[in-house]
């Protein structure tokens, strides 16, 4: 556990967070609006989709808005400016805006391993043929660029052996893909289940090797740890029962994916949705180990401390008032 400050009437705030009612907020009091982004809509926001369909955050006194960013360090970019109250990313997007003067911390995590596949084109079969093309990212300093890095090593290659280029989304990259634009990307569910039922070549499956990464979080600004303690409480609460919701409502679950993505084949739902049961953390616990992982990865100087990427403190606080076991015994029998 990263120790973090004592904070001023957390136990109050906590005390308050544990016993919100379910229900929708009174009319009575307007709902605190709360701007979400998302690096890309893919099966990793599953949590907070399942908090806005179960009512939790606007349970929580909150209007939560959540947006496609189209890439992770974009979005990092646009909460470090104050555009946006949170942002669902990886620690990669983290340890670049920080190193850039931001001061961002991750508070939550989707994914505490890789989730993503690394297809090539038509035609690239080897490492050779890779050689000197174009890789596909969804914005440079996101995971999708950093794990590059580690399906290249796979193939015997460097970073200095090919071409980034930014894409957007895994779709937009997908498409780009197979249109020949780009020889290679790095992509997850749902698009990586598209890809296979297309035919697309697998080069490397980093899914398969269970890397230790935080591949996808909750981010906010440190300030804000500060200043917005219950307001940061409220929403990360309202994700965490979101993330129960989806763990032991599977139909409910898919239904919601369905919508979110726009999917209609039910092998590709069912897919998407087992691939993120498989490897969501229960709680949005992250993993000490895999944050390590990540900022050992990124090269360049700036600080290698994991407190200056992630402070659990506020998880640990929900977890030490009993959150975790309300949850348990709530969603126990669905």
């Amino acid at each position: 556990m990263i120790k973090g400050r004592r904070r001023p009437r957390c136990h109050v705030l906590l005390f308050a967070l544990l016993t919100l009612s379910t229900s929708p907020a009174s009319a009575q009091a307007p709902l605190t609006p709360f701007r979400v982004g998302m690096s890309d809509t893919v099966n990793t926001v599953l949590p907070l989709w399942m908090a806005q369909d179960g009512g939790f955050f606007a349970a929580g006194g909150l209007n939560v808005e959540l947006v496609n960013m189209g890439g992770g360090s974009r979005g990092a970019q646009e909460l470090q400016e104050g555009r946006l109250d949170a942002m669902r990313v990886g620690l990669s997007s983290v340890v670049q805006a920080n190193r850039a003067g931001g001061d961002l911390r991750l508070i939550a995590s989707m994914s505490n391993v890789i989730r993503f596949t690394f297809f090539s084109g038509a035609g690239v079969r080897s490492a050779d043929d890779l050689k000197g093309g174009i890789v596909g990212v969804s914005s440079f300093g996101s995971e999708s660029d950093t794990t590059v890095t580690l399906a290249l090593e796979r193939l015997g290659l460097t970073r200095g052996d090919i071409t980034l280029k930014e894409y957007g989304g895994a779709t937009r990259r997908l498409a780009a893909l197979m249109a020949g634009e780009i020889k290679a990307t790095a992509i997850n569910e749902p698009v990586a289940s598209l890809a296979r039922e297309a035919g697309v070549n697998v080069m490397v499956d980093l899914v398969a090797q269970k890397i230790p990464w935080l591949f996808s979080g909750i981010v906010v600004r440190r300030s804000d740890l500060r200043d917005r303690w219950g307001v940061i409480g409220r929403f990360l609460r309202a994700a965490i029962e979101g993330n129960y919701l989806a763990l032991t409502n599977e139909t409910r679950a898919k239904e919601v994916l369905a919508r979110e993505l726009k999917l209609t084949d039910s092998k590709i739902i069912d897919i998407s949705y087992n691939d993120f049961k498989l490897q969501a953390p229960r709680t949005l616990e992250p993993n000490l180990e895999a944050a390590m992982n990540v900022i050992a990865q990124i090269p360049g100087t700036g600080s290698r401390n994991v407190e200056d990427y992630m402070d659990t403190t506020l998880i640990a606080n929900l977890r030490q008032q009993g959150l975790f076991a309300i949850m348990e015994r709530k969603y126990s029998t669905r």
